[in-house]
């Protein structure tokens, strides 16, 4: 767009990626921060992390996330710019690696449905074209994953340690199934025998979700929920 000189374009098109990094690094923050507020009420974290505002905001777990934020002032230093390329690197293996099991996870939770004889059409979110989307999730996640240090397997392209750091995370994750699976002997939920009941807590969440009147949004709340929706 410079070499064209399309004056303002390049200013939009970098406004509109702040947006959508602010909008998808909220959306991960939210899920970090209650994904390990429930690992605390399970048992599998620091209790403390469990302990919530007056509001409903679990504090010690939203700052605990918010921490690792600090990471992006490596870029500060071209030295230390070095060591947040190398994180770049695995977390993106771990991101892929967290939307392939995602995907394998509700492919058991649509067997789940099936033989249970439960319709899709009474939950309250329905995606579509499932469970075909799941199997194009699952595919694709696992391409990228193989393929991701693909020029290190072309002539000259080797490397010890990008070879680590682009394959790691794959090696760590079967190390910690394995790992968990012997230690604590927690069996494999197999698709289409998982109890969609919750032990009884299906209920009172379909309970609460009839009787739950969502509060009333500001003009600023409104425009703020439209931009980021």
């Amino acid at each position: 767009m410079e070499r064209l000189k399309i004056s303002g374009l390049p200013h939009l098109v970098n406004a509109l990626i702040m947006t959508s990094i602010l909008s998808a690094g909220n959306g991960l923050l939210y899920a970090a921060a209650r994904t390990l507020h429930g690992m605390a009420l399970e048992g599998h974290a620091p209790r403390i992390f469990s302990k919530c505002t007056k509001q409903g905001v679990p504090i010690y777990a939203l700052l605990f996330a918010l921490s690792f934020c600090l990471l992006a002032f490596l870029q500060v230093n071209s030295s230390s710019a070095v060591v947040m390329t190398y994180l770049v690197t695995l977390i993106t293996c771990c991101q892929l690696l967290n939307y392939g099991f995602t995907a394998l996870t509700y492919r058991h939770f649509y067997s789940s449905l099936k033989r249970q004889g439960i319709s899709r059409d009474t939950l309250p979110y329905k995606g579509k074209f499932q469970p075909y989307t799941s199997y194009v999730a699952m595919g694709g996640t696992l391409f990228m994953l193989l393929a991701g240090g693909y020029d290190l397997f072309l002539k000259g392209g080797w490397s010890i340690m990008w070879f680590f750091l682009t394959y790691a995370m794959i090696g760590f994750f079967v190390l910690a199934f394995v790992f968990w699976k012997l230690v604590f002997k927690s069996s494999y939920v197999r698709p289409g025998t998982a109890n969609l009941s919750l032990g009884g807590l299906r209920e009172e969440i379909d309970a609460y979700e009839m009787l739950f009147i969502p509060k009333e949004r500001g003009r600023v709340g409104r425009i703020l929920n439209k931009a980021f929706e």
